[in-house]
């Protein structure tokens, strides 16, 4: 038997650092992804796909993004979805689940597993799926534990489903929250317990594993970065599930630590790295750069061409923490000529910056976009 499993769409992600182009277009791609996890579970001959919570981002939905994620669903009769609620998306009497039943949303081949017990995978044979369904956001009790005991025929597939922190993996309260124990696929005799929460691919053993987001929707998701759906393979009980990773994510996230600018080839190296994370297509990337330095006028006047405006026109976004610093000095005020208003203003303005401190900080800047801005008006008189 095979299956897909894939976890943590969360629907409606907002993405604070984004502008509003960039956000609609990775809220967009969150939606697709679901098509092409639809054309993976075709192309691998899995009749079903197993969503490990977290479908949406919210409880409390938009109508247009509560019916997205069902739409895409539905246009792929031929497969069978099982949807558990998450820790963002929990089956409370008032939240997102209630209300899509309530409307008639839920297409024929989707289930939404509202109880936890074993439920017959049609057209699976001798194959169970054993739900564990949280209806709050958080607890601290371990609904996978009824799966020991829970009854199924005789040399069945035990397939666990589930949205938590495997014990002991986690920091602070995250592991306390909806927690999993860790041996649960041993303890219960399952074939394979399918996991969410964790947006990086986890496999935990060889029975246990967590999918990741099928896009990638952060810098530094952890375990294998995101963006990536399962095909898993049960060719019975007792054997171990072959399971293989396949690239769904359309975008490529990229974060570069304590990059250090001083010259120009320092600009031209870090242009080049950016742009071989993804050489054919640039424009799928969103790069996190945190910069420092310090560069001359000259070569400051390279950073704001080269990195702010062409490279940020290249990429799907450019997030900066950070710049480099202007090192200027008297010889370097030559350029506005022997006296005159600019002149007089930069002198004044390389003083304060010198002199350091919080005022010292803006003058700084202020010094660096007056050199900017003549650069850029080719050194008219004022």
């Amino acid at each position: 038997m095979k299956f897909v499993h894939t976890s943590d769409w969360q629907i409606g992600r907002t993405f604070r650092f984004a502008d509003d182009d960039t956000l609609g277009a990775l809220q967009a791609e969150r939606v697709e992804v679901i098509r092409r996890l639809g054309q993976l579970a075709r192309q691998e001959g899995a009749a079903h796909v197993l969503v490990a919570g977290d479908v949406y981002e919210h409880e409390t939905p938009t109508e247009k993004t509560l019916h997205q994620p069902m739409e895409r669903m539905r246009q792929f009769a031929d497969v069978q979805w099982h949807l558990i609620p998450g820790n963002h998306d929990a089956d409370t009497p008032e939240g997102v689940w209630a209300r899509l039943l309530r409307e008639e949303a839920v297409p024929e081949n989707v289930t939404v597993h509202r109880q936890p017990g074993p439920v017959p995978l049609v057209g699976a044979e001798e194959a169970w799926l054993l739900p564990a369904v949280l209806q709050r956001r958080h607890v601290l009790s371990d609904l996978t534990a009824y799966m020991d005991e829970a009854p199924t025929p005789p040399d069945a597939l035990r397939i666990g489903l589930a949205h938590g922190s495997v014990t002991g993996f986690g920091n602070g309260e995250e592991a306390d929250h909806n927690p999993v124990a860790i041996d649960r696929a041993r303890k219960a005799g399952l074939s394979y317990l399918a996991l969410g929460d964790w947006h990086g691919f986890c496999q935990i053993d060889a029975r246990t594993a967590y999918s990741g987001t099928p896009e990638t929707d952060r810098f530094g998701a952890g375990g294998g970065g995101g963006g990536e759906a399962l095909v898993v393979n049960l060719r019975g009980p007792r054997a171990e599930p072959e399971v293989t990773r396949h690239r769904t994510g359309r975008y490529v996230w990229k974060k570069f630590e304590d990059v250090t600018l001083t010259n120009a080839e320092d600009i031209h190296a870090l242009e080049a790295r950016v742009r071989g994370v993804a050489p054919d297509n640039p424009g799928a990337v969103l790069v996190w750069l945190v910069v420092s330095g310090l560069l001359t006028v000259d070569d400051m006047a390279l950073y704001e061409s080269t990195i702010i405006r062409r490279l940020s026109g290249a990429v799907a976004c450019l997030r900066l923490s950070g710049a480099p610093q202007l090192s200027a000095g008297l010889d370097d005020l030559e350029r506005f000529g022997p006296g005159g208003a600019v002149r007089t203003a930069a002198e004044v303005l390389l003083e304060q910056a010198q002199g350091g401190g919080e005022e010292g900080t803006v003058a700084a800047d202020a010094l660096q976009r007056l050199f900017l801005f003549w650069n850029e008006v080719g050194g008219q008189a004022a």
